[in-house]
């Protein structure tokens, strides 16, 4: 929602991770608050949309936070856990300033290299909020409480051996997260073949929509890539690009001012009808039509 009557931006902001001072980079453990105050020291609104570099999962002790995620609401109430990936718009609607909790942020390349594989963190797959009972919140607590003390405890050990102990508990959330979530998937089915072709289409996707081009700068055939991908992602190659420009569409449309037919010239259309035409074959909605629903500024209603 605007602020003050403000326009949105011509983009959505994208994040780093920043280390704070005095502790190792990669994973920060703070409460809500020290979030807030974090946000503000970098010149960042929790509260508008971003697009984080890094993860970042929260556990609520008291009240209930909302959020979004790629235009989704969710509500993370007393005993919910929700755990938000990189390249995801994230942004906080309210509860986070009068809620009592805990917030991890860490690097995709802080977890090593077994875990990252087993949780299936190169998949970019969507969580959604959990409220774990018996057993599960239980050993999900206690990691957390103990992930919190090392994190406090800087001096307790060498540097190298401390960072290890952080990154195994961790390991330990991750993993029970990623149960709670319905359990990674079939990561057989993740070929070597597809995390390329997701990785390229995922650096790609504004510049080269055609399955071809993808074959031919990676060395498969389109044969190959849209097998692998129907294997690992349920749809062919095809479809796989064309979702992600489509994501990428509805976050513009969504999030910024951005005149439709810029949107269509950024994500790689060379005529404005072609991207209209494209948005409402996936949608069944024009562009402008689409941004009104989602901004509940449509007249119909949404009808």
């Amino acid at each position: 929602m605007k602020k003050n009557g403000q326009p949105r931006p011509a983009d959505i902001p994208r994040i780093p991770y920043r280390p704070a001072a005095g502790i190792p980079p990669g994973l920060e453990v703070l409460d809500f608050r020290g979030l807030i105050q974090r946000a503000r020291g970098h010149r960042v609104d929790i509260y508008a949309p971003r697009r984080p570099a890094f993860h970042e999962f929260i556990t609520v002790r008291n009240g209930t936070v909302r959020c979004t995620t790629d235009l989704t609401e969710h509500r993370v109430p007393a005993g919910g856990w929700f755990w938000m990936r990189p390249g995801q718009i994230h942004r906080y609607i309210g509860g986070l300033a009068e809620a009592e909790g805990t917030v991890v942020l860490f690097t995709p390349d802080f977890p090593d290299a077994a875990t990252r594989r087993i949780v299936g963190l190169d998949r970019r797959v969507h969580h959604r909020p959990v409220t774990p009972a018996g057993v599960q919140k239980a050993a999900l607590d206690g990691a957390l409480r103990l992930l919190e003390e090392e994190h406090g405890r800087l001096g307790d050990l060498p540097l190298e051996s401390h960072i290890d102990v952080l990154r195994h508990l961790l390991a330990v959330i991750l993993l029970r997260l990623t149960h709670l979530n319905g359990g990674p998937g079939d990561h057989a089915a993740d070929s070597e073949v597809f995390l390329r072709f997701q990785q390229a289409v995922g650096e790609d996707y504004a510049t080269s929509h055609r399955v071809a081009d993808y074959a031919a700068r990676l060395g498969y055939s389109v044969r190959t890539l849209t097998r692998a991908t129907r294997t690992a992602a349920g749809c062919g190659a095809k479809r796989f690009i064309d979702d992600r420009i489509l994501l990428e569409a509805k976050r513009l449309l969504s999030h910024t001012d951005l005149p439709p037919s810029a949107v269509g010239d950024r994500l790689g259309f060379t005529r404005p009808t072609a991207f209209s035409a494209f948005f409402q074959q996936r949608t069944g909605l024009c562009p402008t039509a689409f941004r009104a629903r989602s901004r509940g500024t449509d007249p119909s209603g949404g009808r």
